[in-house]
Order: structure tokens, then C-alpha cells, then sequence
């Protein structure tokens, strides 16, 4: 498949200005190449924006027959016929609500191996100084070897669970336990005893993914958004390249805009994203414009 990608340069210091659509960077596969490698050599710092289509390229697929191996059962019962939307299904009880779940953690977070696209990224950027936004889930650039200090998964990781609630802002890693429930289930059930729960009030658990308003943003979590927030301030009259890799309306995923879209508003830094074609924040989304302008725009001057 094709992997979508999108290129936007810095263009050192400016104020008071909106962000205009400029120019294509770019018209042919070997334009696109040249400008890439021109902008490797030449950046300061790079910012890497990572959506789906990323792992997509790497063969990482949630139907097929990576589904039809681990899923066959429920699919039978249900007619579900991929994994993102049995992610969704109602089932009636936590021991099966589970037994789906602890196998879609297991092949797509525990099991599944490095994808070549990361593995050539990595290559790529292990020199210069970066960072990475994604709205991954799937643990894939740290499996990668790029370096956690310099990664934000805005939207989750598979590896984690919190309180369904929420009660409180931590969570939980569950590879011992889903590994467990993997093992142990029987008939599309868990146990009974394996269904995790909230060691502070006792609701059941759920996944730390971002799919409500009940997503926790545990310390962790801000931690990384501020290292984002202080890679921006200290490259801010530098030359940076934004770099958007697998993102955009093809891919499946809860927001079908890519990281840095133009939402709009006045620019509160210095920081000036030249497009390839604008495409603007959903205007009567007001929840994804305040998501996307907290944490995708540069940090104000």
C-alpha cells in the first residue's frame, strides 16, 4: 500500500500572522523524495506526526487473516468482522467483554513484531534531534527503539488499563494479566476472578484509550506532553520540519484530520506551517478544535 505523507517547514520567526495555504512542496514521487532528503539534511529538529497508516504500511491489519485466526469464534457468534469495530460491541458480560479484549492486547501490543516502516524511520531520525507525536495505541516506536523521553501517544497505548470510572488519574500496566486471561479463558469467558477492577473503588477496568471523555491523562502522560511542549520553545526560531506519516481521512482512527491541521485561530508562536493543501479542524466539532489546538499547536512565544 501507499503511505500517506505530508512535509511542512518552519520558516524561523514571525507574529501576529494566520497560517496560509502555500505552495505544494512537491508534485511527483521524486520531488517528494528530493524535498524529504533536502529537509532531513538541512532541519534543526523534526516533529513527526503518526497516524495509522504507518502501521497499516507495515502490514499490521485488523481484519484478514490475522482476525480470522484470533477472532474466528467471536465472529461466528456475532458477525463481527474486524477488530477495531469489535472493540465497540456491547457484550453482555465482563468475562467476554474481556476474553475479546485480552486477545486483541495480546497479537496487537505483545505479540506483534517491529514493523519495517518504524524500523527505517528510526534509521532516519536516530541522528537529528526529534519528536514524535502519534495517535498510535500499539506500542510500535518504542518496540522500534525510538527514544521514550521523545515519544507523546496522545491517544492511548494497548499495554494500559484504568479506572472505568474514572476515579482517580493512573494507570495500570496489564501484560501479566492478559497474557493470564489469554490462557485461561474458556468458551469466549474469562474467569470470573480475572476481571480486573479498580484497586481504589472497585469499578471494573477499562482501556487507557482515548474513544470518551472518560480518558485518564495519568502524570506520565503530561510529562510528555510538556517535553513536547519545551522541544517546541527551544527550536521555536529554528528550522523544523513536520513530518505527518500514515495520517489522514483514509486511515481508519477517531479523528480523520491530520496532527498539524490549520484550525484556524491566530498562531501563538513563532512557527509557520507551510501545506500542502490546508484542511481545517471540523468547525462544528468544538471538543476535536480544543483537543487538537492543546495539543498539536506549537507552545505560545
Amino acid at each position: 500500500m501507499s503511505l500517506r505523507t505530508s512535509i511542512y517547514r518552519s520558516t524561523g520567526s514571525f507574529s501576529g500572522e494566520k497560517v496560509s495555504k502555500a505552495s505544494p512542496l512537491y508534485t511527483t514521487a521524486a520531488d517528494k523524495i528530493r524535498c524529504l532528503k533536502e529537509e532531513l539534511d538541512t532541519a534543526d529538529a523534526i516533529v513527526i506526526g503518526a497516524g495509522a497508516g504507518l502501521s497499516a504500511s507495515a502490514g499490521m491489519s485488523y481484519s484478514g487473516e490475522c482476525f480470522e485466526k484470533t477472532f474466528a469464534d467471536f465472529h461466528q457468534k456475532y458477525g463481527i468482522t474486524d477488530m477495531y469495530s469489535g472493540g465497540f460491541y456491547p457484550f453482555d458480560t465482563l468475562e467476554e467483554y474481556w476474553a475479546w479484549w485480552s486477545r486483541h492486547i495480546l497479537v496487537n501490543r505483545y505479540e506483534a513484531g517491529v514493523g519495517k516502516p518504524y524500523s527505517d524511520l528510526l534509521a532516519l531520525v536516530k541522528d537529528k534531534d526529534y519528536f514524535v507525536l502519534t495517535t498510535n495505541v500499539d506500542h510500535q516506536f518504542q518496540l522500534a527503539g525510538f527514544d521514550k523521553k521523545r515519544l507523546l501517544y496522545t491517544q492511548g497505548d494497548y499495554g494500559l488499563w484504568q479506572c472505568s470510572k474514572p476515579c482517580h488519574d493512573r494507570t495500570y500496566e496489564n501484560e501479566d494479566v492478559v497474557r493470564k486471561m489469554v490462557a485461561e479463558q474458556k468458551d469466549m469467558k474469562i474467569p470470573s476472578e480475572l476481571v480486573p477492577r479498580c484497586p481504589l473503588c472497585g469499578a471494573p477496568m477499562n482501556m487507557n484509550l482515548r474513544c470518551d471523555n472518560s480518558f485518564v491523562e495519568d502524570e506520565g502522560w503530561h510529562r510528555a506532553a510538556e517535553r513536547y511542549n519545551d522541544f517546541i520553545r527551544r527550536h521555536q526560531n529554528l528550522h523544523i520540519l513536520f513530518l505527518e506519516l500514515g495520517v489522514g481521512g483514509e486511515y481508519a482512527g477517531h479523528y480523520q484530520i491530520p496532527l498539524l491541521a490549520d484550525d484556524g485561530q491566530e498562531p501563538k508562536s513563532r512557527i509557520r506551517l507551510h501545506q500542502q493543501g490546508r484542511i481545517p479542524v471540523p468547525a462544528g466539532d468544538p471538543e476535536l478544535v480544543h483537543l487538537h489546538r492543546r495539543r498539536y499547536r506549537a507552545g505560545a512565544v
